[in-house]
């Protein structure tokens, strides 16, 4: 306590910081592709080369999103104490790697990760010397580990029927009748989204388990739940396995077990949005 009665600030706590650290790369990842996409000719020359200025941009926001990974790596339930919590967010900002962080001889390119990386852990010690860091709270978002990952996929292979993370109505199996399909523009309308949600709610869950094709998996929130195809082909199911989703980069989603029924019990107007293998006006051909 000071001299004059202040307390001073109170002492950081680990979920602070770490939600403080989620945040802002998030942002600096925002941030930085935006100043991307403003780049002429999306970054590149005439010849396809990348311009100077591309080259001091898009590595940048690679280390973010590389660093955000391994900070999302820690559990946000169970972080380590502040110390130690530091030294895991100053290793993630020296050694957080993705295949588009590895070296590739440029100098420009080397000299704009290494700032980026000095951006992050700077940032961090400026938080600590601060004392009085405040963070607006996120939704819980976890990586999985890759022991995780691999029991949860045989779980939904065994359950689901799941084949390399593919489902109906895409795998070689007739479609069950207590599977519901949907057109992916059901899930892109933010209407459809919310009765998704709403449904899993319904459902009971907290937590959804997040595991998309280019094997980058989570552990969410419901807030967080979109089940919809993003540049990547992505399943998702509860802990108990009672519902599974999955969106396919052919313009479904389809939703099985209670996951399912909600919907159905729910969502007034979901027949709008049914999934048919024919286009309408389709001939059966007898093929």
């Amino acid at each position: 306590m000071s001299k004059t009665g202040d307390p001073g600030p109170a002492p950081m706590d680990p979920l602070t910081l770490h939600t403080a650290a989620r945040r802002w790369l998030t942002d600096r990842y925002a941030e930085l592709t935006r100043e991307y996409s403003t780049l002429p000719g999306a970054g590149r020359t005439e010849d396809g080369s990348y311009r100077p200025e591309a080259l001091r941009v898009f590595p940048r926001y690679q280390v973010a999103a590389a660093v955000l990974f391994e900070v999302e790596r820690l559990d946000p339930d169970s972080l380590p104490p502040l110390p130690a919590l530091v030294d895991a967010l100053v290793e993630a900002a020296r050694a957080a790697e993705s295949p588009f962080t590895r070296p590739d001889g440029d100098e420009v390119v080397a000299e704009a990760m290494a700032a980026e990386r000095g951006l992050f852990r700077s940032t961090v010690h400026r938080w600590l010397a601060g004392g009085d860091l405040r963070a607006e709270p996120l939704p819980y978002r976890r990586v999985l580990a890759p022991a995780e990952s691999a029991a949860r996929d045989e779980q939904l292979r065994l359950r689901w029927g799941l084949a390399d993370r593919i489902w109906h109505p895409l795998v070689a199996a007739p479609i069950p009748p207590d599977v519901l399909i949907l057109v992916a523009d059901a899930m892109w309308d933010e209407q459809g989204l919310a009765r998704a949600r709403h449904a899993l709610r319904e459902v009971g869950d907290r937590r959804v388990y997040e595991l998309c094709e280019d094997r980058i998996d989570y552990l969410v929130d419901v807030e967080l739940f979109a089940p919809r195809y993003a540049a990547s082909e992505a399943v998702w199911c509860d802990d108990g396995l009672t519902w599974v989703a999955y969106a396919s980069h052919e313009g479904t989603v389809a939703f099985g077990g209670e996951l399912a029924a909600a919907l159905r019990r729910t969502w007034a107007g979901i027949e709008q949005w049914r999934w048919s293998p024919d286009p309408p006006g389709a001939v059966d051909r007898g093929w």
